[in-house]
């Protein structure tokens, strides 16, 4: 066999050739490059033009508003900060002192919490700014839901990859009849829940116990995750009125507690199908290692298999933050005063006297967005790892 090497030179290629025909391997051809920009620029264009829009209509008042398109600062129009000054000239209690007074106070009740008896919780003023209680909402409510989430829908996606389970449907069957027989007895039968729900519980496990063995459909970990992923499914519309009515009645209306609990039920479904596949590409041979080096299985999940899905669950945790913080429909359902959040203020300027208020508005979503933006900035070295981990399969 020859060992001589043959090269095509590009005088010896067409113009068809060179413009089409990619001119070496793992290189795309000049005008498959072109296009490729093209689109990228395009799209870069179509995404990023609503942010600079949002950027720049915070600066603008009324008059440049409704008299334009103005796009360019300084040449179209001459930036102003009337939009931003109007969230606190018109609050008798955004000024600084009131807002300092305000964040000392919640250090100090955080602070109660963690060490209570020891330090009094002091009550929160009853007036406060409008837009310091919206933040300070949406940072409590999304990022302690998000914790929430992170913890729950990790735990319950490893066991899912790891733990094999065989729930007989005629169990779950049964669970669901007691459970609806417990609403039942509580909603026209004034049994109190707790009653009720003790009874059923009980009643479960006796007839599990004494029926159980005579069920033989079976249930996989296929078909519980689908089924935890199928609640995503169902649009949040159709159950706000129950979620209400269940608050309700427990007395949790306007409070930062059931806002957490449902926005982590909500995205759960979002957390558990993305680490279920970050865990299932992991070599089960680790974890047999160390289950032979006598761990257990919670640290087998702390200490190893969670370091190395990091980026997964950083771009994961991402996800959700950005779901909860963006929350809108439960938010303006479950709330009325105490634990309004951001996307419900920015709303407000569009039910007004005067119109829709786009500089107002987009002011406050300047405001809104910075912690998502800083989050993405902090946990951008793992989302692309995040990503990428889990698109490869085998």
């Amino acid at each position: 066999m020859s060992g001589a090497t043959y090269r095509i030179s590009k005088a010896d290629r067409s113009l068809r050739q060179r413009l089409f025909e990619p001119p070496a391997v793992g290189k795309m051809s000049p005008v498959a490059n072109l296009v490729a920009w093209a689109i990228l620029l395009f799209w870069s264009l179509f995404v990023l033009f609503p942010i600079y829009w949002v950027v720049i209509t915070a600066f603008k008042d009324a008059w440049t508003v409704n008299n334009g398109p103005f796009f360019i600062p300084f040449v179209d129009f001459q930036p102003t900060l009337k939009g931003w000054t109007a969230q606190f000239a018109t609050d008798p209690y955004c000024d600084a002192y009131s807002v300092g007074r305000q964040l000392v106070l919640l250090l100090n009740n955080l602070f109660a919490f963690i060490v209570s008896p020891v330090i009094k919780i002091e009550r929160m003023e009853p007036q406060i700014c409008k837009v310091y209680l919206a933040y300070t909402n949406s940072f409590v409510i999304s990022f302690g839901a998000t914790a929430l989430c992170i913890a729950v829908g990790s735990m319950a996606a490893y066991a899912l990859a790891r733990i094999s389970y065989k729930p007989k449907f005629g169990n779950i069957v049964v669970f669901v009849l007691l459970a609806l027989s417990a609403i039942v007895a509580s909603n026209y039968f004034d049994v109190h829940w707790a009653i009720s729900g003790s009874v059923g519980l009980a009643l479960f496990f006796l007839l599990a116990r004494s029926l159980g063995r005579g069920f033989k459909t079976t249930l996989g970990n296929n078909d519980i995750l689908f089924w935890i992923v199928s609640q995503r499914i169902l649009p949040p519309i159709v159950v706000i009125i129950p979620v209400y009515m269940m608050f309700q009645s427990v007395r949790m209306i306007d409070t930062h507690l059931a806002l957490i609990i449902v926005y982590a039920v909500a995205n759960l479904p979002i957390v558990v199908w993305l680490m279920h596949d970050f865990f299932a590409n992991l070599p089960v041979e680790l974890e047999e290692s160390a289950q032979l080096d006598g761990s257990s299985r919670f640290e087998i999940f702390w200490d190893i298999v969670l370091p190395l899905t990091r980026p997964g669950l950083a771009a994961t945790t991402l996800l959700t933050l950005i779901l909860n913080w963006n929350e809108y429909l439960f938010a303006i359902f479950l709330t009325t005063a105490r634990a309004l959040t951001m996307p419900i203020m920015v709303a407000a300027k569009n039910t007004g006297e005067r119109g829709i208020l786009w500089w107002e508005m987009c002011a406050i979503i300047m405001i809104m967005i910075l912690p998502v933006i800083i989050m993405a900035i902090v946990l951008q070295r793992y989302i692309a790892k995040g990503v990428l981990l889990g698109a490869v399969k085998g």
